[in-house]
C-alpha cells in the first residue's frame, strides 16, 4: 500500500482516514490482529462481506438527508470504488458493496468533499440517527425535528463516551404521533411534543427508551412523557455513559441496552442515569432551531424539456399513492418506490440533472427504502411521472402492501441464511398480477429479513419473513419463519409480530396468496388485518398454513433457494455487526496507551470532558489487560473495576488506597472542570505505568524459572 494526503480542510476528518490507511497497512503486515482490526474499521463504515476480500461500505446519511451534490457523489464513488449500484436500507444509510479494503481510505476521502461521512456507520458506536422522511413538511407535525436529530448526529459522532460500547446504540426521530421512524424499537426514541408553560410555548419530546428488534424484540418504555428539548442531548448523553459502563461485553446476544435495562430494571437504570448527570459536559443543549436553514423551493416556471406520460391511468394511481400536500400550501412530496433498495448510479445521475430545477435540494432516504423529493409544484408531477416512467421507478403503491421491505440477504451478508431479495421479488410479482388493487392498501406491511436479526425489519411488520432452513429427506433446503400481527399503533406504542410457523422459502408465495384470499374472503367491513388476526387468533393461522409447512411433499425445486441456480447449502459467515471481543493483553494496553494520548489531544482543544472520559477508558482498559493475564474474564467495565479490586488490591499484589473502584468512579462525582481533568488523566496515566511494570516483572519471573 502507497500512503495518499487528502484535499480535506477538516484536520480531524484527515487524521481519520489517514489513520484507517496506516491501520490498513499495519494489518495487512501482520502487526494488528484481525480481530482487533475489525472492530477499528468497523467504526469506520467498513463491514465484511459474504464474498471472501471485498468490503460493504455503509454511508452514513443522518435522517436519510442528502443533497442533489451528495447523491452524485455517492453514484461516482459507486462506479469508481463499487459495482454502480447504491443500496438504500432501513437505517436510511446508502450502502455500496464489493469494495477493495486497501481503496476505502481514498473513498472515504473523497466521500468528504461533500461532507459525507462512513464514521461510526458500523461497529459498537451510535448507529446513523434516523427520522421521519417527512419532518419539516408533515402537515401533522407539532415542529420540525430535523435541526434535533442533526444536533444529536453531530454531538455524538467522534464522542469518546461511545466509540468503544458492548454494542450498537440506535436513536430515532419521529416527526408526530404517527411515529413513522418507530420509536418503540430503538434504544431511544423520540416524538415532538408541544406544552404551554407560564403562557409560552415549549419544545420537548415524549422519549420512549430500551426498544429493539432482533432474535429477542423489546418494545420501548416511556423515559418521559415530556422532556424539555434542551435537556434530550443531556439526557441521552447519560443513557451512553450508563451503556457504556454496564452493558454486556462477552455475550453479543445480551449485549443491547434493551438487556440491561430488563436486568437491572427500570429503576436502577434510571437512577444509574441520574448519577451521571454531574459529570456530562453539557447540563443543558438548546438547539438554535431559528437558525436552521429553511429548505428552498425551486424557482417558478423553469424551462423544461418536452416530455409525454405513457399511461394516464398508471400515472393517476400513482399520483394518488405516491404524492400528499405538504404542511406548505401549494407544495407536494413525491415518493418514489425503489425495488429491493436498490437504484444504479447511471439512473441516479439522470434523474438528479432532471429533477434539479422542480425539486428542493433536500433529499430523503426513507425507512422502507425509497426516495422522498420535497417542495415539488402539482403542475411538475406528470413530469416527474415521465422521469420515474423511464428509469422504471414509477410503480404506485409507495408504502403499500405492494411496496415490500428487504435487506440485502444472502446475497451479500454474512449472518444471512436464505435469500431475502429473491423472495421479496417473488411476493411483489404476487400483488402485482393476482391482487392488482391492494397497491391502494397502506395498512399492511410485507417485510423481509435473511436471518432472525431483523435488518428487514420483520419483526414489527404485519406480514414478516425472515431466513431460515429445515431438513428434509436428509438433505437441508431454504426456508421461511413466518411472522403476523406486528406494526405501529401511534405516539410511541407497537406491536411485534408472532412466530407462527416455518415454511420451504420456495412455498413463500403460496403463504402470502392464502392470507391474502382468508383476509378477502373472511374479513368484516373496514376490518384492519392486525384486528382481523387478533380476532381470529394466532392458532388460527397456523392451522390455515400448516399444510405449506408439510416436508412430505418436497420436491427438487424446494432445495433450491431464490435466485440461484445451484442446491442450497448453509454458509453463515461471521456476523459484524455485534461486538467483537478482543482478548490479547498486547493490544489492550496499546489500546490503553493510546487512550492517553487521545486525552492529551483533548486537552490542547480544552475539551475537558473528553479527556475525563478518555482517561476513564485508559483506567478500564488497563484492568481488563492484567486481569485477563490472570484469566479472569469480565463481561461489563462495572465487573472489571469489581474484579480488579477482588484480585489485585485486596490480594496486595497492586495496592490502590480507597480501591480501584473509588479512583476510577471519580469520574461522575466531579464537574468536567480542567483541574480535575489532569488530575484524573495523571491518575490514569499512573496507573498504567503501575500496569506495565507489573506485567514487565510477571513476565520476567516467568521467564527466569524456565
Amino acid at each position: 500500500m502507497q500512503s495518499f494526503r487528502t484535499e480535506l480542510e477538516n484536520p480531524i476528518v484527515e487524521r481519520d482516514i489517514i489513520e484507517l490507511e496506516q491501520k490498513i497497512r499495519l494489518f495487512r503486515e501482520g502487526k494488528i490482529p484481525d480481530e482487533k482490526f475489525r472492530s477499528l474499521r468497523l467504526a469506520r463504515g467498513v463491514y465484511g462481506q459474504r464474498q471472501q476480500g471485498v468490503q460493504m461500505v455503509r454511508i452514513k446519511l443522518p435522517y436519510g438527508k442528502m443533497t442533489l451534490q451528495q447523491w452524485h457523489r455517492i453514484s461516482d464513488i459507486s462506479d469508481e470504488f463499487s459495482t454502480g449500484n447504491l443500496h438504500l436500507t432501513t437505517r436510511q444509510d446508502i450502502q455500496i458493496h464489493f469494495v477493495s479494503l486497501d481503496r476505502t481510505p481514498e473513498l472515504w476521502s473523497k466521500l468528504e468533499l461533500d461532507d459525507i461521512t462512513i464514521r461510526e456507520a458500523c461497529g459498537n458506536t451510535v448507529r446513523n440517527i434516523t427520522g421521519s422522511d417527512q419532518a419539516g413538511i408533515d402537515p401533522n407535525e407539532p415542529f420540525d425535528v430535523s435541526p434535533y436529530a442533526d444536533a444529536a448526529f453531530r454531538y455524538f459522532l467522534r464522542n469518546p463516551i461511545c466509540q468503544d460500547m458492548g454494542r450498537k446504540f440506535k436513536i430515532s426521530f419521529s416527526s408526530s404521533d404517527r411515529d413513522t421512524a418507530f420509536a418503540f424499537m430503538h434504544d431511544i426514541g423520540v416524538i415532538p411534543k408541544i406544552r404551554i408553560v407560564d403562557g409560552k410555548e415549549v419544545r420537548g419530546f415524549k422519549v420512549m427508551i430500551g426498544g429493539g428488534l432482533g432474535a429477542q424484540p423489546y418494545l420501548a418504555k416511556t423515559g418521559f412523557e415530556f422532556l424539555e428539548a434542551d435537556q434530550l442531548i443531556p439526557y441521552i448523553e447519560t443513557v451512553l455513559r450508563v451503556f457504556d459502563r454496564h452493558g454486556e461485553r462477552s455475550s453479543r446476544h445480551k449485549a443491547r441496552m434493551k438487556f440491561l435495562i430488563q436486568k437491572i430494571g427500570m429503576e436502577e437504570f434510571e437512577r444509574l442515569v441520574k448519577e451521571e448527570y454531574k459529570a456530562i459536559k453539557n447540563k443543558t443543549y438548546p438547539v438554535d432551531y431559528a437558525a436552521w436553514p429553511e429548505t428552498a423551493a425551486p424557482a417558478a416556471n423553469p424551462v423544461l424539456p418536452a416530455y409525454q406520460v405513457q399511461n394516464e391511468k398508471a400515472f393517476e394511481a400513482w399520483r394518488k399513492t405516491n404524492t400528499f400536500e405538504q404542511k406548505q400550501k401549494g407544495f407536494y412530496g413525491v415518493y418514489v418506490r425503489v425495488p429491493l433498495g436498490n437504484v444504479s448510479s447511471t439512473v441516479s445521475r439522470t434523474l438528479i440533472e432532471a429533477l434539479r430545477p422542480v425539486v428542493a435540494d433536500d433529499i430523503r432516504v426513507t425507512v422502507n427504502q425509497g426516495l422522498l423529493l420535497k417542495f415539488v409544484r402539482p403542475e411538475h408531477l406528470p413530469y416527474i411521472y415521465s422521469l420515474l416512467e423511464t428509469a422504471n421507478l414509477h410503480a404506485a403503491g409507495f408504502d403499500s402492501i405492494a411496496d415490500i421491505t428487504a435487506c440485502p440477504g444472502t446475497d451479500t451478508c454474512n449472518l444471512a441464511i436464505s435469500s431475502s431479495t429473491g423472495i421479496a421479488a417473488a411476493l411483489e410479482e404476487v400483488i402485482h398480477d393476482e391482487f392488482p388493487d391492494l397497491i391502494y392498501n397502506n395498512d399492511i406491511k410485507i417485510k423481509i429479513s435473511g436471518c432472525m436479526n431483523s435488518c428487514g425489519q420483520h419483526g414489527i411488520a404485519h406480514i414478516g419473513f425472515h431466513g431460515s432452513s429445515l431438513k428434509a429427506g436428509g438433505k437441508v433446503l431454504p426456508a421461511l419463519q413466518v411472522l403476523l400481527g406486528g406494526g405501529v399503533l401511534g405516539d410511541g406504542e407497537g406491536r411485534v409480530a408472532d412466530k407462527v410457523l416455518k415454511v420451504p422459502s420456495r412455498r413463500g408465495p403460496d403463504v402470502l396468496r392464502t392470507l391474502l384470499h382468508n383476509y378477502e374472503s373472511n374479513a368484516q367491513k373496514g376490518e384492519l388485518f392486525n384486528d382481523y388476526y387478533d380476532r381470529n387468533g394466532e392458532k388460527y393461522f397456523y392451522e390455515l398454513l400448516k399444510p405449506l409447512a408439510d416436508l412430505t411433499s418436497v420436491v427438487g425445486e424446494d432445495y433450491i433457494d431464490w435466485g440461484q441456480a445451484d442446491t442450497y447449502a448453509t454458509a453463515i459467515g461471521v456476523g459484524e455487526c455485534a461486538g467483537v471481543v478482543i482478548d490479547l493483553i498486547a493490544t489492550l494496553l496499546f489500546e490503553a496507551e493510546e487512550k492517553l494520548d487521545w486525552a492529551t489531544r483533548s486537552f490542547a482543544e480544552n475539551a475537558w470532558a473528553d479527556g475525563i472520559y478518555q482517561s476513564y477508558a485508559c483506567f478500564i482498559q488497563t484492568a481488563k489487560s492484567i486481569l485477563l493475564d490472570e484469566n479472569v474474564n469480565c463481561n461489563t467495565q462495572h465487573g472489571i473495576m469489581n474484579d480488579f479490586d477482588k484480585h489485585f488490591v485486596e490480594t496486595g499484589r497492586l495496592p490502590i488506597e480507597g480501591g480501584f473502584k473509588a479512583l476510577v468512579m471519580q469520574i461522575n462525582q466531579h464537574e468536567p472542570t480542567e483541574s480535575f481533568a489532569k488530575q484524573y488523566y495523571q491518575q490514569a496515566k499512573a496507573f498504567y505505568g503501575r500496569a506495565q511494570q507489573y506485567r514487565a516483572s510477571k513476565q520476567a519471573t516467568a521467564n527466569a524459572s524456565v
